[in-house]
């Protein structure tokens, strides 16, 4: 089986592509089933995040492999009121919940019960498939966990 070890920035040959749902692009090993049919095993450096373009290949850097976001079912809140779209993303984010957050917008993997909450909250709240594509945490930056452990919780 072709393992895929590293994230790459750019390549001149693209081999395939693999599209993968969220829960997938959290996980630095895993066997995935690229865009062809064919298998591949992910085993990436751990708290790698996959998003939507990366280029992973394998170790000889012979195979390539883009990273496609798959479309999923996404919870949408609208608000044109900065301040409200604030407090619920407060509200999820103390529920800790991956949220895409845009101008006006918020999405998150669709969960009914969130979607009452942000109601309840006075937004609009609706649903699309689309890729979802979070923001990364305060410790990632471009996959890295740059999170130290040499202070004290």
């Amino acid at each position: 089986m072709l393992f895929l070890t590293r994230k790459i920035t750019a390549a001149a040959r693209v081999n395939a592509s693999a599209t993968l749902d969220y829960a997938t692009r959290l996980k630095s090993r895993a066997r995935i089933q690229l865009d062809d049919g064919s298998e591949a095993g992910l085993a990436l450096e751990r708290g790698s995040l996959l998003r939507g373009g990366d280029i992973l290949s394998d170790d000889s850097g012979e195979f390539v492999v883009r990273i496609v976001a798959a479309a999923e079912k996404l919870s949408i809140a609208l608000c044109g009121d900065p301040l409200r779209l604030a407090i619920a993303c407060y509200h999820l984010g103390n529920r800790h919940v991956p949220l895409q957050i845009e101008a006006g917008r918020v999405a998150w993997l669709h969960d009914h019960v969130l979607d009452d909450m942000l109601i309840g909250l006075g937004l609009i709240v609706g649903s699309e498939l689309a890729p979802f594509e979070p923001v990364a945490g305060a410790y990632e930056t471009a996959g890295h966990h740059l999170h130290s452990h040499s202070h004290h919780h």
